[in-house]
């Protein structure tokens, strides 16, 4: 899941934002008409009469014709077949190979990237993802449209070169870590509010992964899982952003 805060690292996201974009957490954020016709009088015509012999003959040809169109009309639609969940997957993540996380997305990147977001979504295998042990463990980053997150607002060698975020769903916690220059990461508490979507509300900051500081009340959000199975997750935060992850470590438990 994606979950983010201004100032919590990764994709725990919220709707606080940061007073000062400089700080080294503000990057940490939790995945978080026809026209209308009058009457008109046309001339008559005198009308011949039609020998019955013909009319049937005409009617009949009409009726077969028509049959025969609708068989035709039908078989395209009949064996037309959407893509699967494998084939959209190798879109998606050749769409965003070249993005630096998003980073160096333009906004036509990231339309491709969302549509095939969206139809990946539509076929999601779990429907009810905080129900399903493949969300437990550990996920790297490796995409989204959060500029927090992805620091953009920084010289590049400021940056984070990874992100990660860590959740459990027997103990509803979850973790953000970034990679150098800063390590920074953050723990939370998960509240579902549905099969797919999370309320989240962050306990500790640890900044360079060593002093540990409350979070303040006000750093909450909410998170939804689009997309789930043994190696990828899409989610969407609350300040509409897009987070796509890639399994890394299964066996990964969050500090409770």
């Amino acid at each position: 899941m994606a979950l983010s805060a201004s100032y919590s690292p990764a994709f725990l996201s919220t709707t606080h934002s940061s007073s000062s974009s400089s700080s080294p957490c503000s990057s940490l954020k939790l995945l978080h008409s026809h026209p209308s016709f009058t009457h008109s009088h046309f001339p008559t015509k005198p009308t011949s009469t039609i020998p019955i012999h013909t009319l049937s003959s005409t009617t009949s040809s009409s009726t077969s014709s028509e049959k025969w169109r609708a068989k035709v009309s039908f078989f395209p639609a009949f064996l037309k077949k959407g893509k699967d969940a494998k084939t959209l997957k190798e879109e998606l993540l050749d769409a965003i190979e070249t993005l630096d996380r998003g980073a160096e997305a333009t906004p036509e990147d990231q339309q491709r990237v969302d549509k095939i977001a969206r139809e990946l979504e539509a076929v999601n295998p779990i429907k009810e993802p905080l129900k399903s042990d493949l969300l437990n463990g550990k996920w790297e980053l490796i995409y989204t449209t959060s500029k927090s997150i992805l620091q953009t607002q920084r010289p590049k060698f400021l940056r984070s070169r990874t992100n990660y975020q860590a959740i459990n769903v027997d103990t509803l916690r979850a973790q953000n870590k970034e990679s150098w220059p800063f390590f920074n990461e953050v723990t939370a508490d998960l509240t579902p509010l549905n099969a797919r979507k999370v309320a989240v509300k962050f306990d500790y900051f640890k900044i360079a992964g060593l002093v540990p500081i409350k979070a303040p009340g006000r750093a909450r959000g909410e998170l939804e899982i689009t997309y789930l199975d043994e190696e990828l997750r899409v989610s969407r935060g609350d300040l509409g952003n897009l987070f796509v992850l890639k399994m890394i470590d299964p066996s990964y438990r969050v500090p409770t």
